[in-house]
């Protein structure tokens, strides 16, 4: 590993003013968590047992509760990937592994099989506008420096910018029911290597894609969260929808993006459905 920091070789420790934490600077810890019931672990245990265990995994799984990461959902898991999944989000990511922890300790901690698992953390893209950026975006467009659509579009911008980056990096869960969840990459092929682009082009890419997303306003809620360093796959991309057919149409759309097309891999795909943990119970016949 390289040296840096104009410190000298062989030094230890963090450089100067760097605080040691395991909480980000800015933005928070994301997981997302599938899981399948053992069946066969589920028939041998007692009614006396599956139901405390109802009890004890509702309790664990409670986003209001004393153990709860900042942000919790569970959700129930179309297909057989998995029967139910989780989202935890929080500054400390030891908060959201007791959260599983304390899961896997319930009585029904034995009938759990994990499936998947993605780890990332929250953050503002590069590809995120600046006011002055977005300035220079619009005057590109054809929109006159300092006529009145101009400034008011600037404005109106400058207005949205906090509270969409506090989404970014501290989002509340949408209240839509649908929901869905895969992990991509950008490609490093020959020719197709999306790091060597220069900036200015994968910008106009992303814009381009950004621009795609927002014809689904109002039917669609999408977080983008870096894995780099931290997982597999580079990035995990979650949706949540108002009916579950906005989550084809959004994708398919973007498909055609060049940024996709061009330079995008993807992950499974994890489709799921917004539930309290008494309702995935339920839904899984677990009794």
């Amino acid at each position: 590993m390289s040296q840096g920091h104009g410190r000298p070789p062989g030094a230890h420790g963090p450089p100067p003013n760097i605080p040691i934490s395991l909480e980000p600077t800015q933005g928070w810890h994301c997981t997302h968590l599938y899981y399948r019931f053992d069946r066969g672990v589920l028939a041998g245990m007692s009614a006396e047992a599956r139901a405390r265990g109802r009890e004890e995994l509702t309790a664990a799984l409670d986003p209001a509760g004393p153990s709860a990461s900042t942000r919790l959902q569970t959700s129930i898991v179309s297909g057989h990937k998995s029967d139910f999944g989780l989202m935890l989000m929080d500054p400390n990511p030891l908060k959201i592994d007791s959260v599983q922890q304390g899961l896997l300790a319930t009585s029904l901690g034995p009938a759990l099989i994990p499936t998947y698992s993605f780890v990332s953390i929250t953050e503002i893209s590069e590809y995120v506008s600046t006011v002055e950026q977005y300035g220079q975006r619009l005057i590109a467009e054809g929109d006159a420096e300092g006529s009145p659509v101009y400034q008011a579009k600037l404005k109106a911008y400058g207005d949205r910018l906090p509270m969409m980056n506090k989404q970014r990096l501290t989002p509340e869960f949408p209240p839509y029911p649908a929901t869905c969840f895969y992990p991509m990459n950008k490609k490093r092929k020959v020719g197709e290597n999306w790091f060597l682009l220069p900036f200015a082009e994968r910008n106009r890419q992303m814009a381009e894609h950004a621009r795609s997303g927002m014809e689904f306003a109002g039917k669609v809620s999408q977080l983008i969260t870096v894995g780099l360093g931290l997982d597999d796959w580079e990035w995990g991309v979650t949706l949540w929808a108002k009916n579950p057919q906005y989550l084809t149409e959004i994708v398919y759309r973007m498909r055609f993006d060049e940024a996709s097309a061009r330079y995008a891999e993807f992950g499974p795909f994890y489709t799921s459905y917004v539930a309290t943990p008494a309702e995935m119970l339920d839904h899984c016949r677990v009794k």
